[in-house]
C-alpha cells in the first residue's frame, strides 16, 4: 500500500508566518498600551470609567427597547388608554368658551370646535383647533387653552373692517390689508370707503399709505378707483374727483391738493374734476369745460 508524504513546512514560510505574528502580537500591545496611557492620562479614575460605560450600556438599551415600542405603538396605545382614564373622571370637553367676538358670526366658531365636543381633554389637539379657526375670513389671530376639568377657552381676534370693494358681481367688506370679510348690501356699504378697479384689492394697503400722507381729506374721500393698474382717482363725498400722478408722486401731489384746498376752498367748490398729473400744475374742470382760471402748485392762479 502506497504512503503519502507530507511535504514538511519549509524554513522560511515557518519564519515568515513567525513574523507577522510577533509584528500583530507587537501592534496589539502597542495599541493596548496607547490606549491605556490616555485614558490614565484623563482626569478619572477606573470606577468612574466603569459607571460611563455602564451609563453608555443601558442608554442604549433603552433606545433600542423605546424604538421597538414606538413601532408596536405602545406609547400611543398608552396614551389613549390615560385619556381614557381622564375622561371617565370627568375630564373631557363639555363646555366651550368664547370671547371677543364683536362682528362677526360667533356661531360660525362653534361649528369650527364642535368636533372636540365630548373629546378627553388630554386628546385635544390646540393647534390643530386654532388653525381650524383661522381660516374663518374674519378671525385675525386665535388663542386656546384648556380649562380643567371640562372646558375649551377660545379668543378671538378680530379683523378690523376698513373699506368695502366692489368686485364684479358683489360688494365685499375687507380689512387694511386687503383681507375679504364678507359680502355687504349696498345699503351696508354706506359711509365706507368705495374701492374699486382691476387689481384694486392687492393696492389696499398701499392707498392706506397715500391718504394717510393727507389725513384731513380722508373724511371726505367717498371712494378710491385703480386706473390703469399704475394711478389712483380719489372722489369726495361732494362728488368731485381728483387725479393722482403714479407710483411716488401720488402722496406728495395729494398733499399739495390739501394745501390748495385750504387756500381756495376748491371741495364743495365749482370744479367739478381736478387733473394733478402733470408735475406742478393743477387742471380744473368745471361743468361747462375748463374753469376760467387754472392753478399752478404753488398756490397762483393762471
Amino acid at each position: 500500500m502506497a504512503k503519502v508524504r507530507r511535504k514538511p513546512t519549509g524554513v522560511r514560510r515557518s519564519a515568515a508566518a513567525r513574523n507577522r505574528s510577533q509584528k500583530a502580537h507587537a501592534a496589539r500591545k502597542h495599541t493596548s498600551g496607547l490606549l491605556d496611557r490616555v485614558m490614565a492620562a484623563l482626569p478619572f479614575s477606573e470606577e468612574q470609567w466603569h459607571r460611563f460605560f455602564l451609563t453608555v450600556i443601558v442608554a442604549a438599551g433603552l433606545g433600542i427597547a423605546w424604538t421597538i415600542a414606538s413601532f408596536a405603538g405602545v406609547p400611543e396605545l398608552a396614551r389613549t388608554e390615560l385619556a381614557k382614564s381622564a375622561s371617565r373622571s370627568g375630564f373631557e370637553v363639555s363646555r366651550v368658551q368664547v370671547s371677543g367676538v364683536e362682528r362677526m358670526n360667533e356661531q360660525l366658531v362653534y361649528e369650527r370646535v364642535l368636533a372636540e365636543q365630548d373629546r378627553p381633554m388630554p386628546l385635544v389637539d390646540l393647534a390643530q383647533v386654532r388653525e381650524r379657526l383661522l381660516e374663518l375670513p374674519w378671525v385675525a389671530d386665535a388663542r386656546v387653552s384648556r380649562q380643567l376639568p371640562d372646558t375649551l377657552k377660545i379668543n378671538i381676534v378680530e379683523r378690523v373692517p376698513h373699506a368695502v370693494l366692489r368686485k364684479p358681481d358683489r360688494l365685499m367688506l375687507i380689512d387694511p390689508q386687503g383681507h375679504e370679510l364678507e359680502p355687504v348690501s349696498a345699503k351696508e356699504a354706506e359711509g365706507k370707503l368705495l374701492i374699486e378697479g382691476p387689481g384694486a384689492a392687492r393696492q389696499v394697503q398701499e392707498l392706506g399709505r397715500l391718504l394717510d400722507a393727507a389725513p384731513a381729506l380722508k373724511p371726505q374721500i367717498a371712494s378710491a378707483e385703480w386706473v390703469g393698474n399704475r394711478r389712483w382717482n380719489l372722489t369726495f363725498n361732494s362728488g368731485q374727483l381728483l387725479a393722482l400722478p403714479e407710483g411716488d408722486l401720488g402722496a406728495p401731489a395729494l398733499v399739495k391738493f390739501a394745501q390748495l384746498d385750504g387756500m381756495h376752498r376748491l371741495i364743495g367748490g365749482k370744479p367739478i374734476a381736478i387733473d394733478m398729473r402733470v408735475p406742478d400744475r393743477a387742471y380744473l374742470r368745471c361743468d361747462d369745460g375748463p374753469c376760467p382760471k387754472q392753478m399752478s402748485l404753488n398756490g397762483r392762479s393762471d
